[in-house]
Parts: structure tokens; sequence; C-alpha cells
């Protein structure tokens, strides 16, 4: 079945089909051999910005001009493999937050997305640029916020809107109680909340759903509910194209359900993570001694924080699990084996127009 079935994803003049966005997956997971993947298959390629340069083998003081390079080189690499759409994720916790949001104004990415705390002040760092900008929220109440903000300072709305239920991988913007009791609303409750909110505007924005996104089932779902795409990331790390370690991929395959569990980051957020001999270690209060000289995070406190979450991440990036832990979301223990990215998007193309014919739409 034709992919062209979907409705197409609309940002502005951007237009995304099948209406998948690849997820940001930090740190160096999702760089440019998915993005410009993806994008090749008419879907939306991410690049996530968080430590790109290989900042630990540099002093402290070298941290932000690292990143810079790192991301400014990921995104002329994707620019070669692909004239698709081409985005970043950018961490609003990040320290160097404002010179990566530079990076990505000067290399005309298409559009950023941005979460781990609210992109109140975003739009400022991209000003006279024609990068649409799509913030993550996990409520309405945090998508006001921000549009009131921007249209009070900025003038403008964003260009859609990303709507994170707690079933994702990584970092969430819930509570550790919440995510960890399963006590917080499911993503087809915030989206109904979002989707009002964002239908208010003229015109009105478009809502990505994401969260647990895993197979042309909920691709259908998501876009009967009104919907205007998804975005997945767990799904994306056992392509072949993605460019993290192979033993990263490994975990995935190896994972059961009940491998998958919530830790408290050092970043002050809930996590979700495939279960290994290092997470139960930080479980039982083991602490990891660490230098820190270049403080990455803004909410991160050096002195108090029992591992370095930057090194963790660079660690499962490069296979070394005695030392690390991977991010995941609720469903990773579903994935059988390695595809190809081509492979994976016509599936879920294919399955998500079947169920919507199925349903009527």
């Amino acid at each position: 079945m034709s992919k062209a079935v979907l409705p197409s994803l609309r940002i502005g003049d951007l237009e995304i089909n099948p209406p998948i966005v690849q997820g940001g997956m930090g740190v160096r997971v999702s760089r440019a051999g998915l993005a410009a993947a993806v994008a090749n298959e008419g879907c939306a390629g991410v690049i996530a910005t968080v430590g790109l340069g290989r900042f630990e083998d540099y002093p402290g003081s070298e941290y932000v001009r690292v990143n810079e390079e790192g991301l400014r080189a990921e995104i002329r690499k994707a620019r070669t493999l692909t004239s698709g759409v081409l985005g970043v994720n950018l961490m609003v916790a990040l320290t160097d937050y404002a010179h990566l949001a530079a990076v990505a104004a000067a290399e005309a990415v298409d559009f950023i997305v941005s979460g781990a705390g609210l992109p109140l002040d975003l739009p400022g760092f991209v000003q006279g640029t024609s990068i649409k900008l799509v913030p993550i929220v996990s409520s309405a109440r945090a998508l006001s916020l921000i549009c009131r903000k921007w249209q009070r300072t900025y003038h403008r709305l964003p260009d859609a809107v990303v709507v994170e239920g707690v079933l994702a991988g990584g970092h969430l913007g819930f509570s550790f109680e919440e995510a960890s009791r399963g006590t917080a609303p499911d993503l087809d409750t915030i989206l109904a909340d979002v989707i009002a909110l964002a239908n208010q505007f003229d015109p009105p924005i478009p809502v990505i759903a994401a969260g647990g996104i895993f197979d042309g089932a909920d691709i259908a779902r998501v876009l009967r509910l009104g919907a205007s795409g998804v975005q997945m990331a767990t799904r994306f790390v056992c392509t072949e194209e993605c460019d993290v370690h192979p033993r990263f991929k490994q975990a995935y395959l190896d994972a059961r359900q009940e491998d998958i569990t919530i830790i408290r980051s050092p970043v002050g957020m809930p996590g979700r993570v495939l279960n290994n001999a290092f997470v139960e270690r930080v479980k039982r209060g083991e602490t990891v001694p660490f230098r820190c000289t270049y403080k990455c995070l803004k909410t991160c406190s050096p002195k108090t924080v029992p591992y370095c979450i930057a090194k963790v991440l660079v660690n499962a990036a490069e296979g070394n699990f005695e030392e690390a832990f991977a991010f995941c979301g609720a469903n990773a223990y579903r994935i059988e084996r390695i595809v190809p990215v081509k492979e994976l998007i016509a599936e879920l193309a294919t399955d998500a127009a079947r169920h919507l014919q199925e349903s009527g739409r």
C-alpha cells in the first residue's frame, strides 16, 4: 500500500509523509546517519545535539566549543546524505543550550524540537531565520505557558508541538512517583487536552504524539484522535543506520519487559532505562566518583549527584555497559531484529494505513 495513503504532517511549509518524526536520542545515539536515512524516506530525521563533541577528551573550558563543532559537523554530514526534512533535538537543561541553538540556526536546519524543560526563550536564539520551533510538553498547561510567553515576547507561536506521554524513553516530564507507579495520565488523555488547546489558535498548532508509539496501530490510533503525526525514537535504535554501538542495539534485542525500569536521574527527573548491573548499583545507592570540569546540565550538582550522567551515556553509546545503562521506551522489549530504516518505515506506514482504512478514516 502506498505511503501516500497516510495524511501528511505539515509544519509550516514542511511536508512530512509518512507523518513520522524520528525522536532525538542522546548522547550520540541519533546522529547524521540515522537522521538522514529517516529523512530520505519522507519522514523527519532528527540529530540529538547533546554531547556530540568528544568533550570528555578536553578540559572543561573547551566544552562549549567542542560540542558546537560536533553539532555543526553532524548537520553538515547529514546534508550530504539527504535533501529531506532535517531537525535537531535541543534539551533546555543544557548549559550550552543557547550556543547549540545558534549553531542550528547558522546551519539552517529545518526545525528544532526542544524539551527537558520549557523552551520559553528559544525563539530569541533563532530570530531572523525560518527555522520551525517545536516544543515538547507533557500537559496542556505547559503548552499554554509556552504560547503565552512566545506571543508576548516574540509575537509568534510554536509551529507544532510534541506531546510526550509517560511511556517514552529517557528523561520524563512527570514525577518519579507518577512514572514508577503508573499513576501518570495516559498519552491519549494528555493528547486530547493538548489538541483542544492547539485547535483554539488560528491556524491550529499541529500536535505530534509521542511516548510508547510502537507500530502502525498506535500511529492510526493517535491520528484518529486528532494528532497530525507521531514522534518515535525507540523503534529507530535497532536499525542498520542508527549510529550507536552494536552492543547498545543488542541490549534492546536482549531486553525482556521486566528489564525496563525507572530510575532517579542526576538531572532531577525520572528516566526509563534497561536494567543491568550498573543500574542495580545505582539503585542500591552506590556512587561512582567523578570530577566534573564542564557542568553540562543546568540542573546537575556535581558535588552531590551519585554519578555523572554525561559519562554514563557516553559509555553506553560506545558499548561500555559495565559503566553505563541505555535509555529506552516502555516497548523496547518488543523489538526482535535489526532492520534497515527503509524497511521499518514502510512497515509502519503500511500498517498505519491499513488500520486507518479499517476504521473508516
